[in-house]
């Protein structure tokens, strides 16, 4: 489906249609919602106007709403909001729930974004590599992707470049990527969920941090 948005020519000025892909404002949108997320928990607290606008804007954006993270954002709102009000225990799972989105309340100047932790299992899974298939997204702390593979290998592991029904493991690095699609999270994130929501796959999501601890 796509949306049609009427632009000047370049050339002459005239008024011309161009067709937007209703997928394409699917992302722009989670990119202004995460943008909405991170303002809302930079004064380290939620207010009931701050849960009204969030659910206000994802009824007016449903084309985001039902992606994830939206999608789980969403109906956490909705719930929070059914009797109208927003209580003390709410606003201290909202702001939790708001962090696990956005990678956290302070990114240091530095570094471009961090990683969504939402997607990742809890508790997080012991780890075996032993023909274990793993995927790889984010930068790792700990080096390069190449050197994370390397690890990965000579303890009898196998990285591939995107998720599939056969990997076992889909390990975030702790700093966001500049190639994500988005700047908590990227295309192998979604594929991830896509996967374990629609299918029989039980694809572990885990953290740079829980996995190191198995190195």
């Amino acid at each position: 489906m796509n949306d049609k948005k009427i632009i000047p020519h370049k050339e002459t000025g005239q008024p011309i249609v161009a067709t937007i892909s209703s997928a394409r404002i699917a992302e722009r949108n989670i990119d202004e919602l995460i943008g909405l997320c991170k303002g809302m928990i930079a004064d380290g607290s939620i207010v009931q106007a701050e849960a009204d606008f969030l659910l206000h804007w994802m009824e007016a954006n449903q084309n985001a709403a039902h992606q994830w993270p939206a999608n789980i954002l969403y109906s956490r709102v909705k719930e929070y909001l059914a009797d109208g009000v927003l209580d003390e225990t709410e606003k201290e799972e909202l702001f939790t729930l708001l962090k696990q989105i956005t990678g956290g309340e302070n990114v240091a100047d530095t570094v471009q974004s961090m990683a969504s932790n939402l997607p990742l299992d809890t508790p997080p899974p012991d780890i075996e590599f032993e023909n274990r298939i793993f995927c790889l997204t984010g930068t790792f702390t700990v080096g390069s992707r190449d050197n994370v593979t390397k690890l990965i290998e000579s303890k009898g592991g196998k990285c591939v470049k995107a998720p599939t029904q056969k990997t076992d493991y889909l390990i975030i690095g702790i700093i966001g990527s500049r190639d994500w699609i988005h700047s908590t999270h990227g295309r192998k994130i979604e594929m991830a969920m896509e996967l374990r929501n629609t299918s029989d796959v039980s694809i572990r999501i885990i953290s740079e941090e829980h996995w190191i601890k198995f190195i």
